[in-house]
């Protein structure tokens, strides 16, 4: 049985020469070591990813410095501690976060007899940001219910469908567990992100499902048609995104460089959740499965 030859000049795969345990083990062991990591984060944080000012509340300021020892500046300027000091690359400008605890206003003042010049201040209170928190969990779990929901409901197989759903969780675990292990806070942007993690993971899957159960031919024939269609749209999709994570972060553009770099992250897993774990389950259910 011949192998499907993969776009962009990928070697040639022949999935018959690995076994339904050989390819499930790899997208398996990702998932246990990302939901080790983020479920450490969530026991010893109370949160399985560090949260954002969004989340916390806080206070943002964006403030352009001139001359020499900007960071050291930042410090001596404020009697609140900053919670965080980060420059947009090629400008002079710095972005500073504060606690809960800081006042808005007096950071204003603080910043101007510094010499600094604000370009904005931003504020969230603890109470708006707790209530954001709930309603981006709940707006992900939602999002991620109805998906599982719609596909048992075009399916109406159990294997099949576990299939997706399976792919589709760890698609947004390992983006949460890569974001501990980065650094990368939980914003709106990221929350965003995750949502559209979902849809892509599904679209992959959906289509590698639909060529296999209802599309004419063998399995391997079937697959390796949607593998052609479903690995140019998403190396496509990566490479979109690697574009507009280094722009953005080039232009001090946060929202857009989280949004880039955790699409990346999900997308690469997806690769590897689709055409490995769901594609050996459905072997493993078109060949071995009983009572289907």
């Amino acid at each position: 049985m011949p192998g499907v030859d993969l776009p962009f000049g990928l070697p040639e795969v022949d999935y018959t020469e690995y076994s339904n345990r050989q390819l499930v083990a790899v997208p398996l062991a990702v998932l246990a070591v990302a939901l080790l990591i983020v479920g450490g984060v969530w026991l010893t944080t109370g949160a399985p990813v560090d949260l954002g000012m969004e989340f916390t509340g806080g206070t943002e300021m964006r403030l352009q410095i001139d001359g020499e020892n900007p960071q050291q500046r930042i410090q001596q300027a404020f009697t609140a501690e900053p919670a965080g000091v980060q420059p947009v690359a090629g400008s002079d400008v710095y972005i500073v976060s504060f606690g809960t605890g800081a006042n808005s206003e007096q950071l204003e003042t603080q910043a101007e007899n510094a010499g600094f010049g604000v370009e904005s201040i931003d504020s969230t209170s603890p109470s708006f940001g707790s209530e954001a928190q709930i309603q981006a969990i709940g707006g992900v779990a939602i999002a991620f219910a109805g998906m599982s929901v719609l596909v048992f409901a075009m399916f109406r197989t159990f294997v099949p469908s576990i299939a997706v759903v399976v792919s589709a969780f760890s698609d947004v675990v390992v983006p949460l567990a890569l974001m501990n292990v980065l650094g990368i806070q939980l914003t709106l942007g990221s929350v965003a992100a995750l949502l559209m993690i979902i849809g892509y993971s599904v679209d992959s899957d959906i289509l590698l499902n639909n060529h296999v159960l209802r599309r004419q031919g063998s399995f391997y024939e079937s697959a390796y048609r949607a593998m052609e269609t479903g690995i140019t749209m998403t190396l496509t999709s990566i490479a979109a995104m690697v574009v507009m994570t280094v722009v953005a972060t080039a232009f001090g553009i946060g929202l857009l460089s989280s949004i880039g770099l955790i699409l990346v992250f999900g997308l690469t897993t997806d690769l590897l959740n689709t055409y490995m774990l769901n594609m050996s389950l459905l072997r493993w259910w078109k060949f071995e499965g009983v009572n289907r």
